[in-house]
């Protein structure tokens, strides 16, 4: 069983994250150790060229990764990000774009977690993203 839902991280965002509210960024299913978040796509988030700004697609991933450490420790506002690797796979379509990540390794002070990206619609991973949160103590 997840230690956050859906509607208590999306309030989380609401309220601690209001960079992310302005995007409408959501989850729209959190498990244990796993979940998916939704950025909707706005003509805001392209660079020259028409593809997806990386930077958002890391922003998604990690936020992504943030809702994955939260279903496993519950609602700790410290945990935060220490590293984060990504390897862009593929230009994104100018649509939503769909972060699934899922716990790695969980221990007392560290979590790693990866999320894959995609854009709505496909089955191609857009990007691929690694990440490890520091969990502040107790």
């Amino acid at each position: 069983m997840s230690e956050i839902t859906v509607e208590a991280f999306n309030e989380l965002i609401s309220t601690e994250l209001p960079w992310a509210s302005e995007l409408n960024m959501h989850a729209t299913e959190i498990g244990e150790g796993t979940a998916t978040v939704v950025v909707p796509f706005a003509k805001k988030m392209l660079r020259p060229g028409g593809t997806i700004l990386g930077p958002m697609q890391m922003f998604l991933a990690d936020a992504c990764m943030y809702a994955v450490l939260l279903s496993k420790i519950g609602p700790v506002k410290l945990a935060v990000t220490t590293n984060l690797n990504t390897n862009f796979l593929r230009k994104p379509e100018p649509v939503d774009l769909i972060a699934k990540g899922e716990i790695i390794k969980l221990g007392k002070r560290l979590a790693v977690m990866g999320v894959d990206v995609y854009s709505a619609g496909s089955d191609d991973m857009v990007a691929h993203v690694t990440g490890t949160y520091s969990i502040p103590p107790r």
